[in-house]
Formats: structure tokens, C-alpha cells, sequence
């Protein structure tokens, strides 16, 4: 199993940038495909990006070209930079990761979830 926590959201103006954090905990954390999801107020969860075990990245087409997801096995740790940010980025971010994903872009495909970090974008 594994446990993880987000951290790094904050207020920030339009066109800025945050970078989120995700710290996990277990020796085996290099074996988990992990992905970053958001959810907005009265809307569904969706995703963001994603890392696979083999370092395999994908993103949202909403967010290709301003975020960028990196994974420091070394510290446990994967990260997402978000430069560029806009108002409609406003969301909880949550990290999740798993070992056998049937769908990467798919939340239920996901069993281990941090407690998600607030992001939200002023005009």
C-alpha cells in the first residue's frame, strides 16, 4: 500500500504559476503509475496528467503545454507545475496512484488517493 499527500496549492493570479506536490510513502513507490485529477465545485472529477512506472507521460489537452508532471523516485515524490494558470484551472487537486491501471485517465481506475490541495486562479 501506499499513502500520499499533496501539498503546494495557494491563491494565485491569472497567468502565474504553483507547483503541487505529492509525497509518498513506501519503498515501492517507483513501481506506481501516478496521476494528478482536479475537481471543480458541482463538477465531475477529471484528469490532469499522469506518469507511468516507465516514466510515460499524458496530459489533458487543457493543460498540455502549461503543466508539466515529473517524478523523483529517489524522494518519493511526483510533482506538477502549472505555469500559465487560468481562472477555470480553479479546483482540489488530488494525486492518486496505483500499480495495475486499466485506464490512466480514468479516477476509478485508481485505489490510493491523497486528501487533495486546493488551486485556485484569480482573474
Amino acid at each position: 500500500q501506499v499513502q500520499l499527500v499533496e501539498s503546494g496549492g495557494g491563491l494565485v493570479q491569472a497567468g502565474g504559476s504553483l507547483r503541487l506536490s505529492c509525497a509518498a510513502s513506501g519503498r515501492t513507490f517507483s513501481s506506481y503509475a501516478v496521476a494528478w485529477f482536479r475537481q471543480a465545485p458541482e463538477k465531475e472529477r477529471e484528469f490532469v496528467a499522469a506518469v507511468t512506472r516507465t516514466g510515460a507521460i499524458y496530459y489533458a489537452d487543457s493543460v498540455k503545454g502549461r503543466f508539466t508532471i515529473s517524478r523523483d523516485n529517489a524522494k518519493n515524490t511526483v510533482y506538477l507545475q502549472m505555469n500559465s494558470l487560468k481562472p477555470e484551472d480553479t479546483a482540489v487537486y488530488y494525486c492518486a496512484a496505483d500499480t495495475y491501471i486499466s485506464s490512466l485517465r480514468d479516477p476509478t481506475s485508481f485505489d490510493y488517493w491523497g486528501q487533495g490541495t486546493q488551486v485556485t486562479v484569480s482573474i
